[in-house]
């Protein structure tokens, strides 16, 4: 009588202790996710404060693109997520430079989280750039302000691109925003209408 109620105090316990660890489970796999959503959100960068329309202003030293495959006034589909509604959105270009675009990770000027991979800075936005291709992982100091706490922040070059790049206007393919002046798109980023 003694060892089966033994059993049965044994069995109680590890049925209660497979329950723990498996609620324990359970909860860091929710902690897990959580962190690898706020990893991918920051990886992605946030777009909470891109300026989507901008100034039809240009860097100082850009030169127009002689033969650019999207011609100024053309129509092109947008092929980039740079930011929400922008992928299958219709373009219309504004303006096509032969320049070098960067995507860097830098730390905001305003506060908050470090920003990584943002696409693009060229290299007319950074300062000091001169004519040379940056190498990866050179520190510079970024002079565009595509978003808030840009102008001015240190940034390390992530890759580098030898490219035409774009201003384009479009109306945002997921609520209708129109975006106008928007900086900056490149050539495989965008594809015939």
């Amino acid at each position: 009588m003694k060892n089966k109620s033994a059993i049965a105090m044994t069995i109680a316990i590890l049925s209660l202790l497979l329950v723990a660890c498996g609620n324990n489970e359970s909860m860091m796999n929710e902690e897990t996710n959580k962190e690898s959503s706020q990893m991918n959100s920051n990886s992605e960068e946030s777009m909470d404060g891109m300026n989507h329309s901008g100034s039809s202003d240009i860097p100082e030293g850009l030169k127009e693109a002689k033969n650019p495959t999207f011609e100024v006034g053309s129509k092109a589909i947008i092929t980039a997520s740079h930011m929400k509604g922008m992928e299958g959105a219709e373009a219309t270009i504004k303006g096509a430079y032969e320049t070098t675009a960067y995507v860097i990770s830098y730390t905001p000027t305003s506060g908050g989280e470090k920003v990584n991979n943002h696409k693009w800075i060229i290299q007319e936005e950074i300062e000091e750039a001169g004519d040379e291709n940056l190498e990866k992982g050179k520190e510079v100091t970024i002079t565009a302000s595509h978003m808030k706490g840009m102008n001015g922040a240190k940034g390390i070059i992530e890759s580098s691109n030898p490219t035409t790049v774009y201003m384009v206007d479009y109306m945002s393919a997921s609520g209708g925003e129109e975006v106008t002046n928007h900086k900056w798109v490149t050539e495989s980023e965008l594809t015939v209408k």
